[in-house]
């Protein structure tokens, strides 16, 4: 989870920075369409489409694009045609990477993304060659001023969650993605509303980097990935230590 801490983190702060929220309304609307293409487009019916409108809430995306979105996913208005693929690469220093992909053309992005890969030093593998290193794990986010961690804690094992981490100031609920929906309803009815509910792919293990040129690296790489138009969301099992970052933050 560490590695993705990390990124996630990082990618945040960056996104706040540059205000890149074009891009982030356009990979928020595409994860809405798809997710209301593939069943129903009331979220209370629809489970993933619930967590896809979340997810665009927490950056702000106006509630005329999310019905908008979800619109054209269900097909009431036209919009593009869109498939979901998962690539599998490797980046400097052994870390490995899962990139979420949703495209109207996969021969185009396929072509690109390996281009990425290539020009930063990584490689774009085989389908199988790192997923096996992640495990699926439902996790609901706290502003980490809102709520203390034992507060947390005691609510989130009462609920059913396996384990409450602090990680920046955001507090992390980790749970099994079978009983997400479960916790965050549990956890809501004690008055703890996350701001982010996910289901995404874990690390089991990870890499650690203390190496600054093969960090510096290795963050370049997923950012290239994740500033690309179809890159929906790059996961990777890397842990970086905070003096490490802190001196890379520091150069800039």
């Amino acid at each position: 989870m560490a590695g993705h801490s990390h990124w996630a983190g990082i990618k945040h702060k960056k996104a706040i920075v540059d205000a890149k929220k074009g891009k982030l309304f356009s990979k928020a609307a595409r994860h809405i369409m798809s997710a209301a293409r593939q069943g129903a487009g009331d979220p209370d019916l629809n489970l993933k489409l619930y967590y896809a409108i979340q997810e665009a809430r927490a950056v702000n995306m106006p509630a005329d694009n999310i019905e908008r979105a979800i619109k054209k996913g269900t097909g009431e208005l036209v919009g593009e045609a869109i498939s979901e693929c998962l690539y599998e690469g490797y980046a400097p220093g052994g870390v490995a990477l899962l990139i979420e992909i949703m495209t109207d053309n996969r021969h185009r992005t396929a072509g690109e993304v390996r281009k990425i890969f290539d020009r930063k030093g990584g490689k774009l593998g085989e389908s199988g060659c790192v997923a096996w290193m992640f495990e699926a794990r439902g996790l609901l986010s706290f502003p980490a001023a809102d709520v203390t961690e034992d507060r947390l804690l005691e609510a989130a094992l009462e609920a059913g969650a396996d384990d409450v981490r602090t990680e920046g100031d955001a507090r992390v609920v980790s749970c099994d993605p079978k009983s997400l929906e479960s916790v965050r309803a549990s956890l809501a009815g004690a008055g703890l509303r996350p701001e982010k509910v996910q289901l995404i792919p874990v690390p089991q293990n990870r890499v650690p980097i203390e190496d600054e040129e093969t960090a510096r690296k290795v963050l370049d790489l997923c950012q290239e990935l994740d500033d690309h138009d179809d890159v929906q969301n790059v996961y990777a099992n890397f842990e970086i230590p905070e003096a490490v970052l802190g001196r890379l933050q520091g150069s800039e």
